[in-house]
């Protein structure tokens, strides 16, 4: 989710932008959820962080396969595989405890019930084993599992790449498919045969599109006024077919909207999605050009930081998430209530990424100041080979060695 060599400030925004509407909608009972982009069109922050996560891996790992070839590359999937892994559990772990911690304090409110974590509890030997193994995946804990896998993917679209990249279209399109008709389903629960809310097979068709493009596998696409009103009219007509209190509302409209629910279905990644996806990021490229310092000035700064820290953000904004909703519950979601929880919110965000930009820095490895070495001053002489007890002479005979003493001048 993080670490490309290359930062493309487009690339850091637009993550990060996503990385703030999902704290809102994973807020329990948010009613700001009215106004994400999910209730106007059949896409929404999701399919941006997955494009997102695809164009940052082939900046990010793209150049480990180029410069060190694909045994190196694989091993660096691997580890970040590893790392999503760990954190998945991690953040299954915080969650569950915070869900506990809340029912306990609350009285009347079961937050564990309300994230339909009670059978974890009623099996915990069961639950761990299946936790552990990837075949418990709870709707709320289902992003993370479904990037692992779709990442653990890119060694095979690299290796078909690397024969023709012509390639990739027919891999990624064919396990697609495959998953549409049931063959790549994975097990959420143990008491069910419920699959995965995100089925990995069908996000990566996304993810590697984003991929592609990073990796140059597909050309910037083109500056033509017909695409742009063509994508702009879809994204429009999508509006009345996606607005619930519009479309509920006018009979056709509801019909419609029924008729195309399979093809905007979010588990299998419908390819209405797809499509919108597509339109509203064409739209949004072509945005910026108009404005391209608009990325660099400063009200764009705090989303590019969380965009640039999207894994410690999005770990933080799951445990908050619900630490939010337990506030509302006990304040109540009046307008103002509503509005200072959700700016807390967000503002944490930004904090958390600052944060963890900062560790990464490892200050603590910097060389110590100059007042310091004054404080301790230690000099560099030479002195002759034969005074130094089981000193050696160097190969070409050099008669001194470089020895190093502390002044007590």
């Amino acid at each position: 989710m993080n670490g490309s060599e290359a930062r493309d400030p487009r690339l850091d925004f637009f993550r990060g932008l996503a990385m703030f509407v999902i704290l809102v909608a994973h807020v329990p009972l948010n009613p700001w959820i009215r106004w994400i982009p999910a209730r106007f069109g059949p896409s929404d922050a999701t399919e941006m962080f997955v494009f997102c996560s695809g164009f940052a891996s082939a900046l990010a790992f793209g150049g480990t396969f180029a410069r060190h070839g694909f045994g190196l590359g694989v091993l660096r999937v691997l580890h970040r595989c590893w790392q999503i892994y760990w954190s998945h559990l991690g953040a299954f772990l915080a969650v569950a405890a915070i869900g506990v911690a809340g029912t306990q304090l609350a009285g009347d409110a079961d937050y564990v019930r309300a994230l339909w974590l009670h059978p974890f509890f009623a099996e915990p030997a069961r639950g761990v084993l299946h936790l552990v193994t990837l075949t418990y995946v709870p709707n709320y804990f289902d992003v993370l599992p479904m990037y692992l896998v779709v990442l653990a993917q890119v060694p095979l679209v690299v290796a078909c790449a690397r024969l023709h990249p012509v390639l990739v279209a027919p891999v990624c399109g064919g396990l697609y498919l495959a998953q549409w008709h049931g063959l790549l389903d994975l097990p959420a629960e143990w008491w069910s045969d419920r699959p995965w809310f995100f089925n990995p097979f069908a996000w990566q068709l996304l993810f590697f599109t984003g991929f592609a493009f990073g990796a140059g596998w597909l050309p910037a696409p083109p500056r033509r006024r017909w695409l742009l009103r063509l994508t702009l009219a879809f994204v429009l007509v999508m509006v009345p077919l996606s607005w619930q209190p519009l479309w509920s509302a006018v009979g056709w409209l509801g019909q419609a909207h029924h008729v195309l629910a399979s093809w905007g279905d979010k588990t299998r990644f419908g390819m209405l999605r797809y499509l919108h996806f597509l339109a509203l990021a064409y739209l949004a490229l072509r945005l910026v050009e108009l404005r391209p310092e608009a990325l660099t000035g400063r009200a764009a700064a705090p989303v590019i930081a969380v965009g640039q820290q999207a894994l410690p953000v999005f770990l933080w904004s799951m445990v908050c998430a619900q630490m939010l909703g337990m506030v509302l519950d006990r304040l109540g979601r009046a307008p103002l209530t509503v509005l200072v929880v959700n700016g807390l919110g967000l503002s944490s965000l930004v904090a958390v990424a600052r944060l963890a930009r900062l560790m990464k820095a490892q200050l603590w490895r910097r060389r110590a100041p100059r007042a310091r070495e004054a404080a301790a001053p230690w000099t560099v002489v030479a002195v002759p080979a034969a005074a130094l007890e089981g000193g050696e002479r160097d190969e070409g005979g050099g008669r001194h060695l470089i020895g190093i003493h502390q002044s007590l001048a």
